[in-house]
């Protein structure tokens, strides 16, 4: 396995606008993913950049940064367009797709995508916790997967992701964390396939690649890392960073 992480970054949020570049600590939130990043050390970083200010910040801070079509639909559309363009010779066989909204995420988090690919019939790995706040096992916006973990397992074929309560009856739901580790050639097929009808109906991009066959491992991790979305979120990530 030869590794890269490839991080999507474009100004466009209705919620937070300008959200790469808002100042945590005296850096910009994408430089503080950046630097995670490497930090895992897993492989070489980029930055795949919607707009050039973002680009501009990467390379000021030492980044790589590649600009992609600003009118991408997807972050994983993103991610592979920089793939595409900065190893064209296919060096590299694996791709960490990491949200650059992540500034406090612990580096062996990102490291822990890669161990479902120790399979080779794995196509996409990506990671889970085990949810303990009541609430959230009914909370829409916290996606669960369906795995079925024996006690002691930390790794697992999903079977499905879902915003409702799955599955039912007494045991574990587990978060998805959104961060994606794929084969290159996983992902090329997956950017290639047409939006599918339960990715449709749940707005969860990664069921299009379920609907196609394709084969989704989880890593079991302890922790949710905490994503920058609203103003309230990037105060909780200042105060993090700041003490």
């Amino acid at each position: 396995m030869k590794p890269i992480i490839v991080i999507p970054a474009r100004l466009a949020s209705t919620r937070l606008p300008d959200k790469p570049l808002a100042d945590i600590a005296g850096l910009p939130m994408i430089v503080h993913v950046l630097r995670r990043a490497e930090a895992a050390k897993v492989g070489p970083v980029l930055v795949a950049c919607g707009d050039q200010k973002i680009a501009d910040t990467v390379t000021a801070a030492g980044g790589r940064a590649v600009m992609t079509d600003p009118e991408l639909p997807s972050g994983s559309d993103r991610v592979y367009a920089a793939l595409e363009s900065f190893d064209p010779a296919a060096e590299f066989d694996v791709v960490v797709n990491l949200q650059g909204d992540l500034p406090t995420i612990d580096p062996t988090v990102i490291d822990a995508v890669l161990k479902p690919l120790g399979d080779s019939s794995v196509d996409v790995a990506t990671l889970v916790t085990e949810i303990s706040d009541e609430a959230e096992r009914y909370d829409p916006n916290a996606v669960k997967a369906v795995v079925g973990l024996a006690k002691g397992e930390t790794v697992g074929r999903a079977l499905y992701f879902s915003r409702a309560t799955v599955p039912t009856g007494a045991g574990a739901h587990y978060h998805h964390i959104g961060i994606y580790a794929f084969r290159r050639e996983a992902l090329r097929r997956f950017v290639d396939l047409p939006e599918s009808v339960l990715e449709k109906r749940e707005k969860l991009e990664q069921l299009r690649a379920l609907e196609a066959g394709m084969r989704i491992d989880v890593a079991l991790v302890d922790t949710v890392p905490d994503g920058v979305d609203t103003p309230a979120d990037l105060e909780r990530a200042r105060t993090i960073l700041e003490n």
